[in-house]
């Protein structure tokens, strides 16, 4: 018999180039989660930093003057994709030598299982991906 196939969710939320659209951006992200059932998943804390260190690069390399960023959070039953949409150039990468500042990609690349940057016009998105097996119990 054929398995019923999920669609996947998708929840985009655009930031303004504000210190305050990091924290927000974190508890949107949080919010996603619950609304689909996974705030108690294990993975739910690195989810979070994630979205953190990838705002917080929107904001500092990515979001020129005047514009902001675009979070979007997507869920298949599979995995849980976050992306950051900004429309700054330079292409992001994890330090060769991590010092005081250059943390975040570090961190995204050690928690998600997967991360990459993607290119749009203008600027870029970068994404981590986190795998959530199908029927797995949320918290276990």
């Amino acid at each position: 018999m054929n398995e019923p196939s999920q669609l996947a969710v998708q929840r985009d939320q655009f930031y303004r180039r504000d210190r305050r659209s990091v924290s927000a951006a974190r508890r949107f992200a949080r919010w996603s989660l619950v609304h689909w059932g996974l705030a108690a998943w294990e993975r739910a804390d690195d989810v979070s930093l994630c979205v953190s260190e990838l705002a917080t690069n929107a904001l500092l390399h990515g979001a020129p003057p005047g514009r902001g960023f675009l979070l979007r959070v997507r869920y298949d039953g599979d995995v849980l994709r976050v992306e950051v949409h900004d429309s700054g150039g330079g292409e992001p990468h994890v330090a060769d030598e991590v010092d005081e500042g250059g943390r975040g990609l570090f961190l995204v690349a050690a928690l998600a299982d997967k991360w990459g940057v993607g290119q749009r016009d203008p600027g870029k998105v970068v994404w981590c991906e986190f795998v959530h097996p199908a029927g797995a119990c949320p918290g276990n």
